[in-house]
Parts: C-alpha cells; structure tokens; sequence
C-alpha cells in the first residue's frame, strides 16, 4: 500500500502567519489569545479571541484577488500558497491530473453573509453584491487554490464543523493512500470572528466570557468556562513517497493512519462516555499498524467547554487506560477554537512536536478537572523518542476525526 508523506505546511494563525512562526510559537507555549479588535463585542457578552494579527493580503494572495474572496478564502490560499512553495510543487515536477486538493472549513463565508445581508436590510436586495454567492459559500476555499495552483485531480470540500479540518487531511490521505493522486492539497480554514459568530455561540452559552485572556481558554481545568473563539487557516502538502522521493522533496512526517466516526448522539454535545471518539482513535491506531503503547503524544480536542473535555478523556481513557504515560495537551489554550481550521493548525502543532521531541503545553492549567484523568502536559515537555502521535478533532452532530502521525525516518 502506498506510503503518504507531508512535504509542505502553510498557516495563518493567532501565533503567526507562517508555518514556522505557528510552529515555533506554538512549541514555546506563547498565549494568541488577546481582547476582540475586529468589532464591538460588548453587548455579546464574549471579551477576548484568537485573532489573526497583522495579515497582509498583497503578501501571497493578492489585493485585486482577495477583493473576490471572503476572509475564509483568503487565509486558505495565503497558507496553501506557502505550503506550495515550502513542497517545492511546480509544473515541472507535478502532473496537474495528479494533483487535488480536499479543503475543511466549518462555517465557510460568514463575514461575507453577514456584511451582505445588513446591507440587503438596510438598502434593499438590489444592492447585494452579485459576488455574494461565489465568496460565501464552503468550497470556495477548495474552488480557490485549486485555480491558484492548477490542481485538476478531485476538487472538494469537508463540512464537518469542528472536525472539518481533520477529516480534510484524512480524505486527502485516503486520495493518495488508494492511488487516486499523487499528491494532495489539504487542510481548513475559518473566519468567524465577527459579531454574528460570536454571538451565535455566546447564544449556545458555547464561549467563556472570562475577560482575562490568561484565565479565557482553560482546557482540562477545573475552572474552564467555555471556548474562545479563534480564526485562520493551515494547509499541508500530502504526496505518495514515491512521487516525493521521485522529485528529491524533503520529508516533514508521515501520515500512517485516519478514524472518523459519529456519536449519533445529540446535536451540540459529545457522547459523556466517549465511545465513539475512543473508536476513532483506535481506527487510527490500528492503520498505523501501532499500538496505544506505542503513542507518545495526543494532541487533545480539548475545547475547554465541560462537557468536551470530560468525554474525551473519558475516550482517551478507554483506548491508552487510566494510567497511561502518553502525554496530552489541547493547543487551544493558546489559539482558542479554530473551529474547522482547527484540526489543520493542531496537525501543524502535532508535526512540530514530532519533529523537535517538544510536547506543545496546556498553558493556563492551573488545577486539573477530577474529571478529566489523563496526563495533561501542562509545561513544555521533552519525548526525545517521540515516534507516533495523534491528533484528535470532534464536532457538533457527532463528528469524530483522528489523524495518526509518525516522525518521519526511511
């Protein structure tokens, strides 16, 4: 069966609109989270967010083309472009029928929704914009690097709320896995903050509405409150070894095994006792041919809302046991909730710790839930034989994605 490997990562995040500023921030346990600048928050209730700082769209996608794209949109071509560029693809090295792109995002255009319909509320329907439909709808992240970078293999998008992003990894893995590309273009974006996705989660009494950015995002903490909110975009460059080998690229870390599951459950809140996020873990581990033992780290879903946090212990418990050494930590502490780019930047997160033996910390943790029994790596943490991690993805409807890592070695 054939081999899949990373060769190319690209990020926008609230710790850098880079891959190695995310990476190297995210490793250090730098905190992105700071008050909303984007509107006036007050009347939602919700103080803080994981913004992303200082974007430049002439950067890589362009002013002309990213006035034709929702932010959404904008941040998964400036960091498929990166990866792009960090893999070395080109036209002389890559089969455009062989290469595709499957994209995440939860949400897709919000900004675009909301600013067109005030202005079809307040001026009448003759003044939406005739680009309102091809900038808001989900695949145009997809749609857009796809035209970008000349990918003429499939073409799709993943909507899986919070799971989005990882289940887009996953399905592009599977692509190249059972011969169907060479190489694949991958990842998810979001860009919600912005006053009806704030206030639509504030309304599900979803979002903390802690003021202190250092006591906001507290997963696996006995005083967790509820999630920040948090926005941009990651994409990795999957290709078949073969063809990487073929073209001398340079190896990131290796893609050895994917689960996805549903709870079947309930709309917003995850199975209690973890079942079905435990069975896609295991799917995960069993197509790495590994076992849990074998499992240095798990990069947590880890939301920081009670009920998150709980059941994916309780998932993580029935597949490593109670007393399992593996190290856990949930990101989100110092991004906030991606949302369906979450799973894109915490794969980022999980490369880099593979690569560097660096167990990315759970900051802000001050008193672990009873509740939540697993080894929360609270602190910068080293695994210097770190070989095999997960990193997991659950989302509103029951939607359970897991994606199996290995450090990459021949």
């Amino acid at each position: 069966m054939t081999r899949v490997v990373i060769t190319g990562l690209g990020a926008v995040t609230p710790l850098g609109n880079d891959a190695p500023s995310f990476m190297q921030n995210v490793l250090a346990g730098k905190l992105g989270i700071d008050a909303i600048t984007k509107f006036d928050a007050s009347e939602t209730g919700v103080h803080v967010a994981g913004e992303v700082k200082d974007f430049d769209i002439k950067e890589r996608v362009g002013k002309k083309a990213g006035k034709r794209m929702d932010l959404f949109s904008q941040y998964a071509v400036h960091s498929a472009l990166e990866a792009a560029e960090n893999a070395g693809i080109s036209e002389g090295n890559t089969d455009p029928y062989e290469m595709g792109v499957i994209y995440g995002s939860g949400i897709g255009g919000l900004t675009t929704i909301e600013e067109q319909v005030i202005k079809m509320h307040d001026k009448g329907p003759q003044r939406v914009s005739p680009m309102f439909v091809p900038t808001s709808i989900v695949n145009m992240a997809a749609g857009n690097i796809s035209i970008r970078l000349g990918a003429k293999n499939i073409s799709t998008s993943i909507v899986t709320a919070c799971s989005s992003g990882t289940n887009a990894i996953g399905e592009a893995y599977r692509q190249i896995k059972e011969g169907r590309a060479q190489v694949m273009i991958t990842g998810g974006s979001e860009a919600s903050v912005n006053e009806i996705g704030i206030a639509g989660f504030a309304a599900l009494t979803a979002l903390t509405t802690e003021a202190d950015k250092n006591k906001a995002s507290l997963p696996f903490d006995a005083h967790r409150s509820g999630f920040v909110m948090g926005e941009g975009g990651a994409t990795l460059i999957l290709e078949s070894l073969e063809h990487a080998q073929k073209r001398g690229a340079k190896i990131l870390a290796e893609v050895v095994g994917y689960g996805s599951t549903s709870d079947a459950y309930h709309m917003t809140s995850p199975d209690p006792s973890g079942e079905g996020a435990a069975r896609a873990m295991s799917q995960a581990i069993a197509e790495a041919q590994i076992t849990p033992a074998q499992v240095g780290y798990i990069n947590a879903h880890g939301t920081a809302t009670v009920s998150n946090d709980s059941s994916e212990a309780h998932a993580i418990n029935r597949v490593f046991g109670e007393d399992s050494p593996v190290k856990v930590s949930s990101t989100k502490s110092m991004t906030g909730h991606l949302l369906g780019a979450a799973g894109a930047i915490e794969a980022l997160a999980t490369i880099a710790a593979l690569q560097t033996g660096t167990i990315p910390p759970n900051i802000g943790l001050t008193k672990q839930d009873p509740e939540c029994t697993v080894n929360v790596a609270a602190t910068n943490e080293k695994v210097p034989d770190l070989e095999y991690a997960i990193s997991n993805s659950f989302g509103f409807g029951g939607h359970n994605a897991v994606l199996a890592l290995k450090k990459w070695s021949d």
